[in-house]
């Protein structure tokens, strides 16, 4: 299955990555071939393939996109990879982010980044009821998604359970109130971690959130009552890095 990945900071980081298959970069007429999108059109001219580079109108990348920014690459599905090759990078202590049923793209890219950037080893999300990885993903996330261990699972909960054997510790972000949840900034985020975040809508699931070791959740002092499940994800991964760095 061949898909379009559009912007020049997802491009560039496809072709860095090396990990699909680049069959032709398309670049708009007259766009200004510097920066990020020269330090492409440089890593698809060195690369052992030479990859096809065609000039386009701009209205024809319009029809993928208006975010493409003046380029477009025609490449290989999203390599999704095992969920028992993620398991296997258990070093550091490992920290993994665990998403149940995050449906919109924007949140899912936004959180990708935001994995990538902290150093996490691997990413497992829902394979039914859920966002994939698709280029708009992609887009979202400036092209973190290449870089990224990402596994596709029918059961989220069996997951879980198996990281937990491995003496993973898993911590699940709940928006609710209930008894029990805890600050997230009270809790030692410096051991092995999996990080649970749940949907927009239902949050973490019944059976997801009973597998979880602890609960925690955002301190809200305005009028709303949660935050977008992107923004609370990324700033809990934040807080581990902190902690991580500072050993407290």
């Amino acid at each position: 299955m061949r898909e379009l990945i559009y912007g020049r900071n997802a491009v560039y980081e496809c072709l860095r990555a090396k990990r699909r298959e680049v069959f032709k970069l398309l670049v708009a007429e007259g766009a200004q071939e510097k920066g990020v999108l020269a330090q492409s059109l440089q890593l698809a001219a060195s690369s052992g393939k030479r990859i096809p580079l065609q000039r386009v109108p701009r209205a024809q990348l319009d029809r993928v996109s208006e975010g493409h920014q003046g380029v477009v690459a025609e490449v290989s599905g999203y390599p999704y990879a095992a969920f028992d090759d993620v398991l296997s990078r258990l070093m550091r202590p490992p920290l993994f982010l665990v998403l149940d049923c995050v449906q919109d793209p924007q949140n899912l890219g936004a959180l990708l980044r935001t994995a990538e950037a902290v150093g996490v080893e691997g990413v497992v999300i829902a394979r039914d009821r859920a966002a994939e990885i698709t280029p708009a993903v992609v887009n979202v996330s400036s092209g973190a998604t290449e870089h990224l261990q990402i596994a596709q699972v029918t059961n989220i909960a069996r997951a879980l359970q198996t990281l937990k054997e491995s003496d993973v510790w898993v911590i699940g972000l709940d928006a609710s109130r209930a008894p029990g949840v805890q600050d997230y900034a009270t809790v030692d985020l410096r051991g092995p971690l999996a990080l649970v975040v749940g949907s927009e809508g239902q949050g973490i699931r019944r059976l997801v959130r009973e597998t979880c070791d602890v609960l925690v959740k955002l301190p809200m002092h305005g009028a709303v009552s949660s935050l977008n499940v992107a923004v609370a994800g990324s700033i809990v991964l934040y807080e581990t890095l902190r902690q991580r760095r500072t050993g407290a």
